[in-house]
This record gives structure tokens, C-alpha cells and sequence, in this order.
């Protein structure tokens, strides 16, 4: 089963980009979870276990490497077309 999550991730620092993008290219990591990001959130679309473990051990890795954070993920079961503009 396919799985599409909206993920916005919040640091508790002033230079919040820089915690953002380290977790965006590590999303980029995992060849077979899809990713697009825009200005809101990254969207991320895969096979259901591998999403799901991938967030397990990437939001980890970032609390760990940035302290406080807050993620806010939107899951949608199945596979949404990340490339849609309306």
C-alpha cells in the first residue's frame, strides 16, 4: 500500500532553515520515497512502511542533531501525484 504525508518541520532556533534543509536532503536520501517540497511543507510519497520508518528514524536523527522541533505531518493513504498545480 502507498502512502502520501505533508510533513512540516518547526526548530526552536533562530537560523531555522538550516535544520529544515539538513532534514529535506536527508529525505533525499531514501531513493525510493518521492519528495516535493514548496514554500508550506515537503510532501513525501511511498510504499506505507517505508514513509513511516523513514520518519521514524529521520525526525529522531533531527532531534537528536537540533534539539527541539516540532513536526507536523498530514497523512493520506494511497498515491497522490506530488508534480499537480491547480
Amino acid at each position: 500500500m502507498k502512502l502520501t504525508a505533508e510533513i512540516s518541520m518547526y526548530p526552536f532556533k533562530e537560523n531555522y532553515i538550516e535544520p529544515i534543509q539538513w532534514f529535506i536532503d536527508r529525505v533525499d536520501s531514501y531513493s525510493n520515497i518521492e519528495r516535493k517540497t514548496n514554500a508550506m511543507a515537503t510532501q513525501i510519497c511511498g510504499n506505507y512502511s517505508d514513509v513511516m520508518n523513514m520518519l521514524a528514524v529521520e525526525m529522531q536523527a533531527a532531534h537528536q542533531k537540533w534539539g527541539k522541533a516540532v513536526f507536523v505531518v498530514k497523512f493520506i493513504g494511497g498515491e497522490l501525484d506530488l508534480s499537480h498545480t491547480q
